[in-house]
């Protein structure tokens, strides 16, 4: 669900909820400014105003902190978000901004996509080395590593793939809630799947890398030996042989062959840190 615009003036303090419908698909603009209500707005025992939003789809409730969910006979907001119901966001006293300001560094998520090969790993922990010496906290999330745990449950069909992804964008955007600036790298050959991880995130904190490295280069270089297995029959969906990756359309980043020569990791980590600090993430 996707609310684009809400406007709340109101004089007196009150928890604001959307009702939606289940005959309509999108959300869009709601402005209302307190007093004659009519039967769109309706207000409670515990002062929830609850709109009618006919254009929604699905019948539940949004918070101003955009979680859905159902309002109680109390007047509370529950949330129903996939097989989880009846659940509450609850919010802290401490904000993001208190944690960057402590950290001096805005969170954010790097997100490093590419073929098996292009170098992914090695620039994310050639980039947290950087950032490490200058004081800034960072942590790589690592798509192999990742599934030495949270993910040891998925394997590389397409939907364990998407969900492999997802969980590890849930868990990018804590650490980039966190003030830390994180850096995912894996394959994540799907657009669809990336923009996904992307929409997680408030607009610019999201930085998508796309290491544009050759598959001829990555298919030598062939670190794990994955090509030549793929290439034998052995390894069925291997991404770049018989899977497709999907190239990012526009990326914030893209780390390229240079006069056909690849630059170092540490060149192409300092490519990154140029551009946090044009963007203002090094500081608080």
């Amino acid at each position: 669900m996707n609310a684009s615009r809400l406007q709340w003036a109101s004089s007196s303090p009150a928890v604001v909820g959307l009702e939606t419908s289940s005959s309509c698909s999108k959300l869009g603009f709601v402005n209302f400014r307190g007093g004659g209500c009519g039967d769109s707005l309706k207000k409670t025992k515990k002062g929830l105003f609850v709109i009618k939003a006919m254009d929604v789809e699905g019948s539940r409730t949004v918070n101003l902190n955009g979680h859905a969910g159902d309002s109680d006979k109390n007047g509370s907001l529950l949330s129903s978000i996939g097989n989880s119901t009846n659940i509450q966001w609850h919010q802290c006293s401490v904000k993001k901004e208190d944690r960057e300001n402590m950290l001096k560094q805005k969170g954010c998520v790097i997100w490093i996509t590419g073929l098996s090969g292009s170098g992914k790993s090695t620039v994310a922990c050639a980039l947290s080395g950087i950032l490490y010496r200058r004081g800034k906290l960072a942590y790589v999330l690592d798509g192999d590593n990742v599934r030495h745990g949270l993910n040891r449950d998925l394997g590389f069909k397409a939907e364990d793939r998407a969900e492999n992804i997802r969980r590890i964008g849930e868990v990018a955007k804590l650490f980039a809630d966190a003030g830390v600036i994180c850096i995912a790298s894996l394959i994540s050959p799907y657009r669809r799947d990336r923009d996904a991880c992307r929409a997680l995130l408030p607009a610019g904190e999201f930085i998508e890398v796309f290491m544009d490295i050759p598959l001829h280069v990555c298919e030598a270089r062939d670190p794990k030996g994955l090509y030549k297995l793929a290439r034998a029959g052995k390894i069925k969906g291997f991404t770049g042989i018989d899977d497709p990756y999907e190239s990012p359309l526009n990326c914030e980043i893209a780390l390229r062959l240079k006069g056909g020569e690849c630059a170092s990791p540490c060149e192409m980590a300092e490519e990154v840190i140029s551009y946090l600090e044009e963007k203002g993430f090094l500081q608080a």
